[in-house]
């Protein structure tokens, strides 16, 4: 996901997609831990998406 692609969707939507992506997160964790995950890199990527959303949302607030 790019951050140009984030910049275009909404404070609603940057609030919806941070919690689509937790869940997310949150879910390959536990395929972690009992061990059923193969692609590890996908929880960077994710942890890396979090981030890029946050960002964006706290340019927001501090522009307003």
């Amino acid at each position: 996901m790019k951050a140009k692609e984030i910049r275009e969707y909404s404070d609603e939507e940057l609030g919806q997609k941070e919690a689509d992506l937790r869940e997310e997160l949150f879910k390959l964790r536990f395929q972690t831990a009992s061990g059923q995950l193969e692609n590890f890199m996908r929880i960077r990527l994710l942890r890396k998406d979090i981030a890029k959303v946050l960002t964006v949302y706290r340019e927001r607030l501090a522009g307003r």
